[in-house]
């Protein structure tokens, strides 16, 4: 029967088998009409989600459009007609929750376009792995597509206490200590949690994001999904059927404690009303300035402040020149910018080179035209004129640092690293190149060092956990493996050999190569990140070339 056959035919497909109807097809216009809408189905990129109903529906209307055109057929022809198109509904009432992973990624994505600010309560309790939990604090948020925000703490850890960041500004206030802390207003290392824009953002970038369930949160029906990221334990958020946005967030288990916060309360609204946003210091409150920078109008203020003439390149396209301001201890001079959506801000650091350019040990090693070049990726550690600032720590920010003629500079920015690094050339007037493979020695040690591929998954789990952060770190790892083969019975009191005695002479961020220096029996380390090939990934040794 016809309605069997396409069931078959739907069945294969879900199971991502090529059909043997694609190589002989029947001879049946019915089933290769049918096949065809099928297949129509399953290659739309973006549907709307069906609703429960919607199997049901699409039957009752075909029926009712077959009676309709053709009156005059047999019944025998459009009943068999009508039986296959139930069969076909029947097959759509599985096949349309396959979608549901996909497409409800989608339209959170396409309800956040519509999103201006909001308004919002947001619950933040601790859970126990005993199942016991208690409020830790209640917080109410205004937030915007700008990146405007502010929290205030209404009770709870930390009651009272208020902080915001308006663009030009952020602080926050400390009631206990009648204190004003104030900082630039980018980069942000703390913002809020549960901010529906970085949600998105790590939704949408996830390894894998599964649909486990329905709940009712805050009186709300609500799909509970399970996020996957590339980096990090799995975790869960609780979507709104009605917004399809985030009502809820709950973290992995971490040292025993885990995470839930909820929004009991959210309004979307055109704005964030003037005065919310406006930066005041309370009766009786003293401010500080952390990382105090001062907002210049003309390039010669700059250049009177910070005691030199700054390289002002023109701007790159789809960005403005938004501001340009000098970190008063550092003398350093930022140039900052912003796309034109308002989504990605970048800042160009310029300064006097101070020392010996010495890149980072966790960084990829590439290089600004004919100057080696500090790729970090994300900001893991602050040398140099990256010192000027807090972008040490935040996930979201990358960075590419040299020197070139007694000047250090870098950028900066919450962009991905090829667009950062598009962006540098523009800016500098230079290729920027990332490191290849080939540019080494080929990536062959002399001995190779054998590795148990369980035991490096399970020491990353530990890593996440939170234990031994020194597996992120390649040098670290290489003296370790190079003092172990001084002291093979183990290590006491001081490593036989210095940090400093290490130097990497590459790094792509997937494979490096640690150069030692000295009477050692090593001479090169050969690493690589075998588990997982971002930052959150540990190093492990490989291959080593020993001393002659």
């Amino acid at each position: 029967m016809i309605e069997q056959k396409i069931s078959d035919y739907i069945d294969k497909l879900n199971a991502e088998q090529k059909p043997s109807e694609h190589e002989n097809p029947p001879d049946s216009a019915e089933f290769m009409k049918l096949s065809g809408t099928v297949r129509l189905v399953r290659t739309m990129k973006n549907p709307e989600l069906p609703n429960a109903d919607f199997p049901g529906r699409l039957a009752s209307n075909v029926i009712m459009h077959a009676s309709r055109r053709e009156p005059k057929k047999a019944k025998k022809l459009w009943i068999a007609a009508i039986a296959a198109v139930l069969a076909l509904a029947v097959a759509l009432s599985l096949f349309v929750p396959l979608l549901t992973n996909t497409d409800i990624v989608y339209a959170m994505e396409k309800a956040f376009e519509q999103v201006k600010a909001y308004h919002g309560i947001l619950e933040v309790a601790v859970l126990n792995e005993n199942g016991e939990e208690f409020v830790q604090s209640k917080r109410e948020v205004w937030a915007d597509k700008k990146g405007r925000y502010l929290v205030k703490v209404l009770q709870g850890v930390n009651e009272g206490s208020v902080t915001a960041n308006n663009g030009n500004i952020k602080w926050q206030t400390v009631p206990d200590e009648e204190m004003v802390y104030v900082f630039p207003s980018f980069p942000d290392p703390y913002r809020f949690t549960l901010e529906l824009g970085y949600e998105l953002d790590y939704v949408k970038n996830a390894a894998e994001v599964s649909v486990i369930g329905e709940e009712m949160i805050a009186g709300r029906p609500a799909t509970v999904l399970e996020i996957s990221p590339a980096g990090g334990q799995s975790y869960m958020i609780w979507v709104d059927h009605e917004t399809k946005l985030p009502l809820q967030k709950q973290t992995a288990m971490h040292n025993a404690l885990q995470y839930r916060i909820t929004y009991t309360d959210i309004k979307f609204i055109d704005s964030i009303p003037d005065n919310i946003m406006e930066y005041k210091v309370p009766d009786g409150y003293s401010a500080a300035e952390i990382n105090p920078e001062q907002t210049v109008n003309t390039i010669e203020e700059a250049e009177t402040i910070a005691g030199f003439a700054p390289c002002i390149p023109a701007v790159p396209e789809g960005y403005e020149l938004e501001k340009i301001t000098v970190a008063t201890g550092s003398k350093v001079i930022k140039l900052h910018y912003v796309s034109t959506d308002d989504h990605y801000r970048i800042i160009f650091l310029q300064g006097k080179a101070q020392d010996e350019f010495i890149p980072a040990n966790t960084a990829i090693l590439g290089m600004v035209g004919e100057n080696k070049a500090e790729i970090l990726s994300p900001v893991s550690e602050s040398f140099g004129v990256l010192s000027a600032g807090l972008y040490s720590g935040m996930t979201d920010i990358k960075s590419i640092r040299w020197q070139e003629n007694g000047y250090e500079y870098a950028v900066a920015g919450n962009t991905a690293l090829d667009e950062l690094v598009s962006f540098t050339a523009k800016l500098a007037g230079k290729a920027v190149n990332l490191p290849e493979e080939n540019e080494t020695t080929g990536f062959e040690p002399e001995i190779k060092v054998p590795v148990d591929i369980e035991t490096e998954q399970n020491e990353q789990k530990s890593v996440d956990a939170g234990h031994s952060p020194w597996r992120l770190d390649p040098v670290y790892v290489a003296q370790v493996f190079v003092s172990l083969k001084i002291s093979p019975e183990g290590i006491t009191g001081d490593y036989p050999v210095d940090y400093e005695a290490l130097k990497v002479i590459y790094n792509d961020g997937v494979k490096a190569v640690i150069e030692a220096t000295g009477e050692t029996p090593v001479r090169r380390v050969y690493l690589e990140r075998l588990v997982r090939q971002d930052s959150t990934g540990i190093w492990t040794v490989t291959g080593y070339d020993p001393n002659e």
